[in-house]
């Protein structure tokens, strides 16, 4: 637990370290035979993270303005932003043009409710963005990739469909069973504060693990390519940037301070864990260039939301 706890703590610097070590066991031995892995562990991967969602929420009273809100940005606005992105920086790059295809595809995850409880944001609204947007992104992203990515990608629709439902959808309805049994045997209390922070350190955990694996399993193209990271890492940093200035935009104007924190965090953190399940799952070889991508975006992700979170908070204490 302590390990875990470190992990979940300390996230960029555990991909990192994750990162250093697939690298160079990858230069040192053989690690195709780690595909085999990828399935597994994506389930484990997604699975903790279920277990802590609070399903009823979608059917709680909220602000509807909010919710569409969130969804347009989230189904319209960020998959245009990564086709745009996609298109000027990554036009040789059709793995890379569909990993920032993905990453806009996934809305939200475990970490947009802990961003918005620090930041003093709107966190019941933030909770049922979370799991509206895991629903629709799980129905709608085979649709997008086909219509946008479909001979680029080369994959069956069904296969895609196919794959989301073994990863999204089997650990959201085997979450939702574990927590209800859970909170029947434990009680509601003790599930929150006991039994449910537990779970997402799994999760993390297992992030790390497929990370690593990822960079064995690209290790030689890296050596022979070392400048790949540099040049992933400038488009990937700028779209997180234009998603935040952008959609900090649309909060200030539309909504109050609460509901923009809600906002950004709903829409900015992208759920990164499934779109590395996703790649590793369904493009075949493209999947390995596609988690590279994954990857790096892990790293400016917590890094931009950990500097909103601490300006807004900042802000707070002078007003």
């Amino acid at each position: 637990m302590r390990l875990l706890t470190w992990i979940s703590k300390h996230i960029v610097l555990a991909i990192i370290i994750g990162m250093v070590i697939g690298f160079f066991l990858g230069l040192i031995f053989d690690t195709s035979s780690l595909r085999v892995m990828v399935t597994p562990l994506s389930v484990l991967m997604v699975f903790p993270m279920m277990v802590t969602l609070n399903f009823r929420s979608v059917f709680e009273k909220g602000s509807m303005k909010l919710q569409l809100t969130t969804q347009a940005i989230n189904f319209i606005y960020l998959p245009l932003l990564a086709l745009l992105f996609g298109l000027v920086f990554f036009s040789n790059e059709p793995a890379f043009r569909i990993a920032i295809l993905l990453i806009a595809l996934l809305p939200t995850s475990g970490m947009t409710v802990s961003w918005t409880v620090m930041a003093g944001g709107n966190v019941k609204e933030a909770i049922r963005m979370i799991v509206i947007g895991l629903t629709l992104g799980g129905l709608l992203t085979p649709i997008y990739l086909a219509l946008f990515m479909g001979e680029t990608a080369n994959v069956e629709t069904v296969q895609v469909f196919r794959q989301i439902g073994l990863i999204v959808f089997l650990p959201m309805f085997l979450g939702f069973l574990t927590q209800t049994a859970l909170k029947h045997r434990y009680g509601v209390e003790k599930f929150k504060k006991r039994i449910k922070p537990v779970f997402p350190k799994f999760s993390t955990l297992a992030v790390v693990i497929l990370i690593s694996t990822v960079m064995s399993l690209r290790a030689p193209m890296i050596a022979a390519q070392p400048s790949i990271a540099f040049i992933i890492l400038g488009p990937v940093a700028l779209g997180y940037l234009t998603m935040l200035v952008s959609i900090h935009a649309i909060g200030k104007w539309l909504f109050t301070r609460d509901d923009r924190i809600a906002l950004i965090n709903g829409t900015m953190i992208r759920s990164l864990s499934l779109a590395l399940a996703i790649a590793l799952s369904v493009f075949g070889d493209l999947g390995e260039s596609i988690a590279l991508v994954v990857a790096v975006a892990y790293m400016v992700q917590v890094q931009l939301a950990a500097w909103y979170v601490k300006r807004e908070i900042r802000l707070a204490v002078i007003k």
